[in-house]
């Protein structure tokens, strides 16, 4: 087959283009243009009456609002577009233009659009005030029972926000009315102009997805600082609906087993609830230590020699188990990073069939080690080599209290791909150490690092363990998390730090192990630095979720509010674990372990004759987990 030249197909490709129509490319790119317009005058709406700023201030904060959101704009200006560019893509063979046919329907979707559009900003902004939080799918709870906003609000508002939504509405409708106008021409070159016209809906998906990466759009894109309000000035209320829409769920219907007064106590009664400080002994040596959390990407305890794993992989971890406080019973709660995340930073428990990360209603009111740390005077921050908003995290972070985020966009170009996920582990440790030496000696610190070289395909710049991916993998995590200590061992930081080591979730390892397997979910946990006091084995059996409560009572500080972490250095902790997967959850006691399938309902594996109390258990936690989703949201004022 003869090639052809690259200059002869660039002519081809060029005369290709001269016969395409742009009056469909130019209505595409004005309805964008002046949707992007439209949901700038809604943050300067939400700025100056969701927010109460006085023009001057509003115009500032809508316009720094709308810079952050501008991708969460594009991604819900991509939905808008979808109808128009099929509608001009069919047009395309269509033989007549049909002027007024044509401007009728586009003005008819159009109408829709504006009365939808308009109704979701200005409804947004009036309720602000009185529930703060982003309108979401909560407001469908209140189409048969409209008292429950009516009450809510004065008259007077309600009068203002008719106001408004008519005012909004009409000058939306002028704005698209625009794009309208543009005259669409009879196709004289059909193939050409249906083939652009598929190339750019390619970039309209691209923009509804939020680009290339392996994060999709998400509400959490549009938060930048720690300010609650500001944030929310960010995300788009037409984004923040319809997202929450695909991810409503009715939580209290799930796993319904006792009635209220019952499942309080089976739940209380193994020690959650529980806002009890005393313990059996203080690990650390300070109650104000700067706070370093290292989360290890899916390191099990079958690659931890000290805890009966494969000899070899992890002699950094093992040496270092000899000199702090060593959890040799740890379970994580669940099996994914993004859940992971939430029960060690908010000691939230994990839920088989729900992602907490991902519901940003509870984000919003979930607790956190850094929120409790900086209102205690901590600087806050978090570091990351990849996609900070993969599933949403960027959005918890900062919610749950990090000042400041690092993700692989704050790395240089140089390095952003120096593993499948994003920067290597290596690198990010020594940005790390970088960061830490600059911190100010003044105040304390807290920052947390979520490694990502472990991850499949475990491709490292390491050979150690030859045959064996994933060992090597983790292997090459050890080996980085030893020459970091080492490093910040010589600092005069380390004097009056601890450092929290333990992974986001368990791993499946060696092959042949299933989710439901307790080895699964066995993980180490491991407490270093020179606020600790020395070395101390912890046999006690508990979650990762646990870590929170436990440090915080160390530091004399409140937990309360992470329902679900228990202080395991208390006189009254009970050990047990829990450990969930996508359908089924594990409860491991002194006196046994039993896995029931949520799916199936059945008990896979007991191993003593004590499983009734087990099933209790398991029963009453889950209960209780799905109570707190559909309960623990944020109220009116």
């Amino acid at each position: 087959m003869k090639s052809v030249p690259i200059k002869e197909w660039f002519l081809r490709m060029l005369s290709v283009v001269k016969k395409v129509s742009v009056s469909r490319l130019m209505m595409l790119a004005a309805f964008f243009l002046t949707t992007l317009v439209v949901f700038y005058i809604g943050k300067l709406l939400f700025a100056w009456q969701g927010l109460g700023l006085d023009w001057h201030e509003a115009l500032r904060k809508g316009s720094e609002a709308w810079l952050h959101g501008f991708w969460l704009d594009v991604a819900t200006t991509g939905y808008i577009l979808l109808p128009i560019w099929l509608f001009l893509l069919i047009t395309v063979w269509i033989g007549k233009s049909y002027p007024r046919l044509r401007k009728w329907i586009l003005f008819v979707y159009l109408v829709i659009i504006a009365l939808l559009t308009s109704a979701i900003i200005v409804g947004d902004t009036m309720l602000y005030p009185y529930w703060l939080f982003k309108i979401d799918a909560t407001i469908f709870n209140y189409l048969g029972q409209p008292e429950g906003i009516t009450n809510s609000v004065t008259p007077g508002t309600i009068l203002m926000g008719i106001a408004l939504w008519m005012m909004f509405l009409v000058v939306s409708l002028l704005i698209w009315s625009i794009p309208i106008s543009i005259p669409v021409r009879v196709s004289k070159h059909r193939v050409a102009d249906t083939v652009v016209l598929i190339l750019v809906g390619g970039l309209i998906f691209l923009g509804i997805r939020g680009g290339v990466g392996r994060s999709t759009a998400n509400v959490g894109m549009a938060y930048y600082c720690n300010d609650t309000k500001s944030n929310h000035a960010a995300v788009n209320p037409v984004f923040s609906l319809i997202s929450s829409i695909s991810k409503s769920e009715n939580f209290s219907k799930h796993f319904q087993f006792f009635e209220e007064g019952e499942r309080a106590k089976i739940f209380d009664g193994m020690g959650f609830n529980s806002s009890d400080t005393t313990t059996a002994a203080n690990l650390l040596n300070t109650d104000r230590p700067n706070v370093l959390i290292i989360l290890m990407e899916g390191m099990g305890a079958q690659f931890v020699d000290s805890l009966g794993g494969k000899a070899g992989v992890t002699p950094n971890i093992d040496r270092l188990s000899q000199e702090g406080v060593w959890f040799t019973n740890c379970y994580a709660n669940s099996y994914r990073t993004d859940r992971g995340m939430v029960s060690t930073l908010s000691g939230h428990a994990g839920a088989p069939t729900v992602s907490v990360m991902r519901v940003q209603s509870k984000v919003n009111v979930l607790p956190g080690i850094a929120k409790t740390l900086r209102d205690a005077g901590y600087n806050t921050d978090f570091v990351y080599g990849g996609d900070i908003n993969f599933t949403n995290m960027k959005g918890y972070l900062l919610q749950t209290g990090y000042q400041h985020t690092m993700g692989e966009e704050d790395f240089p170009l140089s390095v952003r791909r120096t593993h499948a996920w994003g920067v290597t582990d290596n690198i990010v440790f020594d940005t790390l150490y970088q960061h830490i030496v600059r911190q100010p000696q003044t105040l304390p610190w807290h920052i947390s690092m979520l490694t990502l070289a472990s991850h499949e395909p475990w491709g490292v710049p390491y050979d150690r363990i030859p045959d064996d991916k994933m060992a090597n993998g983790m292997a090459y995590l050890d080996d980085c998390i030893g020459k970091f200590i080492d490093r910040f061992r010589q600092t005069p930081q380390w004097q009056n730090t601890v450092v929290v080591i333990l992974p986001d979730h368990g791993i499946l390892y060696p092959s042949g192990m299933t989710e439901d397997m307790p080895e699964k979910h066995r993980i180490p946990m491991l407490w270093i630095g020179g606020a600790v006091k020395g070395h101390t084995v912890i046999d006690k059996i508990c979650n990762q979720s646990d870590m929170a409560a436990t440090l915080l009572s160390q530091l004399r500080l409140p937990h309360e509010d992470f329902r679900f972490s228990r202080n395991i250095m208390s006189e009254k902790y009970q050990p047990c674990a829990f450990f969930t997967w996508a359908s089924g959850i594990g409860c491991v006691a002194p006196d046994g372990t039993t896995v029931y399938d949520t799916s199936a309902k059945r008990v896979l594996l007991n191993t003593s004759a004590t499983q009734e109390n087990r099933m209790q258990r398991i029963r009453a936690y889950l209960q209780t987990v799905y109570k707190d989703l559909s309960e623990n949201i944020p109220q009116q004022k």
